[in-house]
């Protein structure tokens, strides 16, 4: 595993019996395994953020997808008369603005309202599942750090301690196990952090764009609608 910067000076003699310095080299794997209990929480909360983070992204992406010439189409199918033809054009369009407009041309023939609210049902049902997983992910960017702090104290609680048995005698590697813990927890916690902030912004973002496309499209399909009655 690569090394990162974290070397500690220590001290060994050689063959001669002369005092040489070596270094000692940390990698980031050794850093894991000393950083506590209190790191486990946070590694688990990692590995489901990218999961998320991936999951959701690709998802999101495969709803933004739309032809422009989608909208026309349905208009001149509609305008003819040609209902089924434009229920097989969703169909095999397969996008969440798609499904929501064969909801509406499978009402055609009912009073508008009905085909209004039929809409409507299913673009909130598209949106419910865009937005499967996000609160959860916006759990984990407060929750992350927050366990961090929690290993911080923990951490300090243990280094007291030790100093409290050990008062007459204080050795600096006594004290710097628990230090070492904390610090290491409240990274994690805050890396963790900050990558589900991060990510949960961007997808909203990206989710608000697909919703204001769907709300568009659904007003115009009902403006068809309106027009062989004209």
């Amino acid at each position: 595993m690569k090394s990162i910067l974290l070397q500690a000076p220590t001290v060994a003699s050689d063959t001669t019996g002369l005092v040489v310095e070596t270094e000692k080299q940390m990698n980031v794997l050794d850093i894991a395994l000393n950083g506590g209990i209190m790191l486990i929480p946070i590694v688990i909360l990692s590995i489901i953020a990218i999961y998320l983070l991936v999951e959701r992204y690709l998802t999101i992406k495969k709803a933004r997808e739309y032809d422009p010439l989608f909208m026309k189409r349905i208009k001149d199918m509609v305008l003819e008369g040609n209902i089924k033809g434009a229920q097989s054009l969703c169909e095999a369009t397969n996008t969440p603005i798609a499904r929501m407009l064969e909801k509406g041309l499978s009402r055609i023939g009912k009073p508008l309202q009905d085909v209004q609210v039929a809409v409507q049902n299913v673009g909130n049902l598209e949106v419910s599942k865009l937005e499967k997983g996000m609160p959860l992910l916006a759990t984990i960017s407060g929750a992350a750090p927050m366990i961090g702090f929690l290993g911080t104290v923990t951490g300090m609680i243990k280094t007291f301690y030790t100093l409290s048995q050990n008062a007459d005698g204080i050795q600096v590697g006594s004290l710097s196990g628990g230090i070492y813990e904390a610090m290491v927890t409240t990274v994690g916690g805050l890396i963790v952090g900050i990558i589900a902030y991060i990510s949960y912004n961007s997808l909203t973002s990206m989710i608000d764009k697909v919703i204001y496309r769907m709300e568009s499209t659904s007003m115009e399909f009902l403006d068809i609608l309106h027009e062989p009655a004209s």
